[in-house]
């Protein structure tokens, strides 16, 4: 009787057990998905934002170009701030 009790014990806990390793599993391939969606979506980004760099050089010597013109006319609204005592 108690080897029978035992035994049935042991196939419960191997079963509960791989129940669980089971479950783990299933989790594990999901999660598996979920890290390939997000690798293949930043493959994506990553070519996409590629030539932003070109741009960028771009961008900043034409705003190099007007700092030193709005810094001209801020220069010449002091003075005529100065005229005309503002």
């Amino acid at each position: 009787m108690l080897l029978t009790l035992t035994l049935i014990t042991i196939f419960l806990v191997v079963l509960a057990l791989a129940g669980y390793l089971s479950a783990v599993a299933w989790a594990l391939r999901d999660a598996s998905r979920s890290v390939a969606a997000i690798a293949d979506g930043l493959e994506a980004v990553q070519a996409h934002t590629a030539p932003v760099g070109e741009k960028l050089a771009t961008i900043n010597g034409a705003l190099s170009a007007l700092s030193g013109g709005l810094k001209a006319v801020d220069g010449h609204l002091g003075a005529a701030a100065r005229v005309f005592r503002l």
